[in-house]
């Protein structure tokens, strides 16, 4: 049994504390006293803990006798507290999904003797390791990524709810998106390219280009097309235009009666009550990877993954935080198991080019009934 802290106690955070304090010593750390305590009756052996992960110092104190350390706190949070962890000499798995790149790190974690596997959620996460994986097997031309979170339910007009919060989401529509075409960086607006895509599982949905490769476009160079699109109900983008187009994203101050607001924020506060997935709400994760490349007798091949995971009723545990915490903490069992010790910082593709690694996390998956089917 080990002694892990989770920093961070949201929807994903609390998922990877039970998940995790089935077999070991799990403390939950977070501001939020309200999440504390929601955490504490679902799962009444795990420890609670009030923490600012801002105030460095402490935060270096706190963690000093985990084994562990996994973070899940907010995205424009993640690049300190992990520097800050890295330099506490702590291993640690990271779903912050910041904005700066996490390899600049990685010379501190090796000086540091740390391991850090970053970006472990669904996607960025599981595909990055199918991904690395399978570019052990083939010589591959072409990656793609489809993926969405969605309600069961449909409302208008976005049809659509955040398991996160929504600021984080109208990043992802404003954000330009990165992709690479034929060996070449490519840039375009986030939003761009909509398309039409029948799922059997669903029926069709809309994908639209957005800023998922991440660390794909830095560790596979030698892949001339590579893409990450995300998924909504029909009819999504159109209104999210609407928005974008209208000023509704802009941080540039507006004065209204007297007061400066952003639109920005002002649209978050709205999007907010609009958005908001409840603890109970039913939700789906949708994902379909698909690789193609040239196999060791030279013939051309095509591997796809499709994920369909939803709501799960025994735990109460949403699609989103299962698909993304259950990654994480499968990666955790990969440190703490000693099956993956290399030092440094580490996307998931660089370790699940290891099969033991791949074989591993998509057992651990499957026993949390998140299965991957292959084709």
């Amino acid at each position: 049994m080990y002694k892990i802290i989770v920093l961070g106690a949201g929807m994903v955070g609390s998922a990877m504390a039970i998940d995790l304090a089935k077999n070991h010593q799990v403390t939950s750390a977070d501001l939020n006293l309200r999440s504390l305590e929601k955490i504490k009756t679902k799962q009444p052996n795990i420890s609670a803990l009030q923490i600012d992960v801002t105030q460095t110092d402490k935060l270096h104190e706190i963690i000093q006798p985990f084994d562990l350390v996994i973070c899940a706190v907010p995205g424009f949070l993640g690049y300190q507290t992990l520097k800050t962890i890295i330099e506490a000499k702590k291993d640690v798995v990271d779903i912050s999904f910041f904005s700066e790149n996490a390899l600049d790190l990685n010379e501190l974690a090796k000086q540091n003797n740390v391991t850090a596997i970053v970006d472990c959620g669904v996607a960025p996460g599981m595909g990055n390791i199918l991904l690395g994986y399978h570019n052990e097997q083939l010589k591959i031309t072409n990656f793609e990524c489809l993926v969405g979170g969605l309600p069961k339910s449909k409302k208008w007009p976005f049809n659509y709810k955040a398991p996160f919060s929504p600021i984080d989401v109208i990043e992802e529509y404003t954000r330009p998106a990165r992709y690479i075409e034929n060996s070449k960086l490519v840039t375009r607006e986030a939003l761009s390219d909509v398309e039409l895509v029948d799922f059997e599982t669903i029926g069709t949905l809309e994908s639209f280009n957005s800023d998922g490769l991440r660390s794909l476009i830095h560790t596979m160079p030698h892949i001339p097309n590579m893409k990450e699109k995300t998924l909504r109900y029909p009819g999504h983008i159109e209104y999210i235009q609407v928005l974008k187009k209208s000023g509704f994203f802009d941080t540039n101050k507006i004065e209204v009666h007297g007061t400066k607001i952003s639109p920005l924020d002002f649209t978050n506060k709205i999007l907010f009550k609009e958005w908001f997935l409840e603890d109970n709400e039913e939700e789906v994760t949708v994902m379909k990877i698909t690789m193609k490349g040239i196999n060791e007798n030279g013939e051309s091949e095509r591997v796809i993954y499709n994920l369909h995971d939803e709501f799960c009723q025994k735990t109460q545990t949403s699609s989103m935080a299962r698909t993304t915490g259950y990654t994480a903490t499968a990666a955790a069992h990969l440190i703490l198991n000693k099956l993956f010790n290399e030092k440094g910082v580490f996307p998931p593709e660089l370790v699940g080019k290891h099969k033991v690694c791949f074989d591993f996390v998509l057992e651990y998956l499957k026993d949390r009934n998140v299965n991957y089917v292959k084709s």
